[in-house]
């Protein structure tokens, strides 16, 4: 490096995950071989979001500042020969969105030091990122508790002539996760038909939408499962278990050009049909006292009108009105067994009374696969991250698991760690709108 080496900066505590409102303190060490003039030596503290239309692009069409700050550590003079060593701190605002890092946008957080040096003299320049974490409570999203219960109704004609009709529920055991968390998915499926349906298939989804003159979206399935076809003029019930792997947060709080969203899918691909249920992830979980118990079905109630049907635009699907459907008379059953994919939570709802889950046959899962986007290939540099307590995988993970770090200083509860994010740069379908399952029914 010329006539400096060593040129770093470190943290105190080599702390790197901070919090709104914390001071960020450290020292700039670098080693001169030999005496040098030097015009100032500059620290800069700052945070901002860029987002751009190319995957991967540091070319931002779009930027907004959060904050911007700038001190003075040395002056004009000579360098001398030797070890030198100048402190710093800043402070960090007290409102300021957690780090993220996506396909076509980045929110980020770093220091930068600046030897300034005299006309046609080498500059020296450092810098070394750091990452913030604002804590997404769940119990202060507004209305996340109650059911979370979505249905649609399908008409079809099949074998030219033939027609039938498809009725689909879904139902999920809360409205908002924590990384680590079990999301416990019921489905009930009505077969008004003669012809027997296709696999039914369970996603969680995750949309980021990019804000530029062109919005961009990139569109991701983060773990999946399937069940088992439905016979015609049958109606069966299927219950899964999908575990929420460490997640970027639903909100990310003061940056207008990032949208994070994630909902489960649940679709049956011939016939076509397809609803969603939207959910939230936190940092925070939903207190358990609080949390509205998944609703029952009761043949000797009145349930309300079904709503209007999912549909899809563009490969995105519009999120159903929450109401119950009435359901269709079923026929007798016979009970079946299904092991979970995923273990239960310590305080899992058992079913009592007609409790969890609110259907009655069983449809057997066929596969399960849920998938864990986390980099083993980058071990400190994390790409959008978040605090995932109590966090454990199956044994059938397609990736490993990133390091995990317990920071104790960053005001978080203190039993969970810090779990660092996955690396979407990595992922093989960026801005890839779902599957189409535009398949023909007819025979």
């Amino acid at each position: 490096m010329g006539k400096i080496q060593e040129f770093e900066i470190t943290f105190d505590k080599n702390k790197v995950v901070y919090s709104p409102g914390d001071s960020i303190s450290g020292t700039l060490k670098f080693k001169v071989t030999q005496s040098m003039p030097c015009k100032a030596i500059k620290l800069n503290c700052n945070g901002f979001c860029g987002v751009t239309t190319k995957a991967n692009d540091t070319d931002w069409a779009v930027e907004e500042q959060y904050f911007n700050s700038t001190v003075s550590v040395a002056e004009k003079g000579t360098l001398k020969p030797g070890d030198q060593s100048f402190p710093f701190k800043f402070l960090i605002p007290a409102v300021a969105p957690t780090s993220f890092e996506g396909t076509y946008g980045k929110i980020i957080y770093r220091v930068r030091a600046f030897v300034d040096t005299p006309r046609f003299t080498k500059d020296f320049k450092t810098e070394k990122p750091f990452y913030l974490l604002t804590l997404l409570n769940l119990n202060d999203v507004p209305e996340i508790r109650g059911p979370n219960v979505s249905a649609v109704t399908r008409e079809f004609t099949y074998l030219l002539v033939k027609s039938g009709s498809i009725v689909l529920k879904a139902e999920s055991d809360m409205r908002g996760y924590t990384p680590g968390q079990v999301i416990k998915l019921a489905v009930n499926i009505h077969n008004q038909s003669g012809k027997t349906t296709s696999m039914v298939v369970a996603s969680l989804m995750q949309k980021v939408s990019y804000e530029t003159k062109k919005p961009t979206h990139d569109l991701r399935a983060i773990a999946e499962v399937e069940g088992s076809p439905v016979k015609p003029g049958k109606e069966a019930e299927w219950t899964e278990q999908m575990i929420v792997p460490p997640l970027p947060q639903s909100s990310l709080v003061g940056c207008d050009l990032i949208k994070i969203e994630y909902y489960i899918k649940v679709n049956i691909k011939s016939p076509e049909v397809t609803l969603v249920l939207p959910i939230h992830i936190g940092n925070v979980s939903l207190d358990k006292k609080g949390t509205s118990k998944p609703t029952t079905t009761d043949s000797t109630s009145t349930p309300p009108p079904p709503p209007t049907p999912t549909s899809t635009t563009d490969g995105e699907p519009n999120l159903p009105p929450r109401t119950a459907p009435k359901p269709a008379p079923r026929p007798n059953r016979a009970s079946l067994h299904v092991p979970a994919s995923a273990p239960p939570d310590d305080g899992g709802q058992g079913a009592t009374g007609g409790g969890w889950p609110p259907y009655g046959e069983a449809l057997p899962a066929k596969s399960y696969s849920q998938m864990g986007y986390l980099s083993p290939h980058t071990p400190v540099s994390p790409n959008s991250f978040s605090y995932a307590p109590g966090l454990t995988f199956p044994q059938n993970n397609r990736h490993s698991c990133g390091p995990i770090f317990s920071e104790g200083n960053a005001n978080m509860p203190s039993p969970s760690p810090l779990i660092l994010p996955p690396d979407y740069q990595s992922a093989s379908y960026p801005n890839e709108a779902p599957p189409s399952y535009n398949q023909s029914f007819n025979t």
